[in-house]
């Protein structure tokens, strides 16, 4: 997207927070910027109501499940590069060596659209630059909404930028086929979450929901699952009340 278009989106954004309210309540101190953060929210929901949803329901009703499926494989390829690199600098030398054979196994005997390592016991990681600073003990900083991308934070969104420069993606130097990777990418992981809404609609607050599930999970990544069980209830989201 070009500069100006983000700054935009940006611009639109800062002026819906100037009249945003925040709901009754307790403010979470690790959100810093609600006001802020609850209008991209809204912003993002609306985007995602006219348009990524629509668009996301029409390739689930247009592409049969195995294409889509080689599709995802296609696209994860791109980006594995990310992980193994990240393996490496969080000093898991054992995954880096095993995601290496599975981008090795799924690129050459799988063509790069099918996952022939999973089913040879080469299951796939998720490591990013956000993690690795989070390992290194790097805190996250304030919880932060951003525009189109969704939830993250202060560390994890500096860690977008080596992200990127980490995919097969960044080197492609066809703009129009550099884009259309991007876009398709969002679209398969927006249709990815279509089944799951049911449970956005049932809560009260739906920010507050996406924001505490997704730190949640957040700090269960960077912390390789080694979370003690209290710290994955938020007493915060338990005292809601109910609609």
């Amino acid at each position: 997207m070009p500069h100006s278009r983000i700054g935009l989106l940006l611009a639109l954004v800062l002026v819906q927070s100037g009249c945003a309210s925040l709901p009754n309540g307790k403010p979470d101190s690790r959100d810093r910027f609600e006001r802020f953060n609850r209008s991209v929210y809204r912003f993002n929901d609306a985007a995602d109501r006219a348009v990524i949803k629509p668009m996301a329901r029409g390739y689930v009703k247009a592409v049969p499940a195995p294409v889509r499926r080689g599709i995802g494989n296609f696209l994860n390829n791109l980006s594995y590069p990310r992980t193994i690199i990240n393996d490496v600098l969080q000093g898991k030398l054992r995954d880096g060596a095993r995601d290496t054979g599975r981008l090795v196994v799924n690129t050459v005997a799988g063509l790069g659209f099918f996952d022939p390592a999973t089913r040879m016991g080469l299951e796939a990681n998720d490591e990013d630059f956000g993690q690795t600073l989070g390992k290194w003990g790097v805190p996250s900083g304030p919880y932060l909404m951003l525009p189109l991308l969704g939830p993250s934070t202060i560390r994890d969104t500096a860690g977008l930028v080596p992200d990127d420069y980490t995919t097969v993606r960044h080197y492609i130097d066809d703009d129009y086929v550099r884009w259309g990777l991007i876009v398709l990418n969002g679209l398969d992981a927006r249709a990815g979450l279509l089944d799951t809404e049911g449970v956005l609609d049932e809560t009260y607050d739906r920010y507050a929901f996406v924001r505490n599930s997704w730190l949640q999970r957040r700090e269960y990544q960077v912390r390789d699952g080694d979370v003690p069980a209290d710290d994955l209830l938020d007493p915060e989201a338990e005292a809601a009340p109910a609609p």
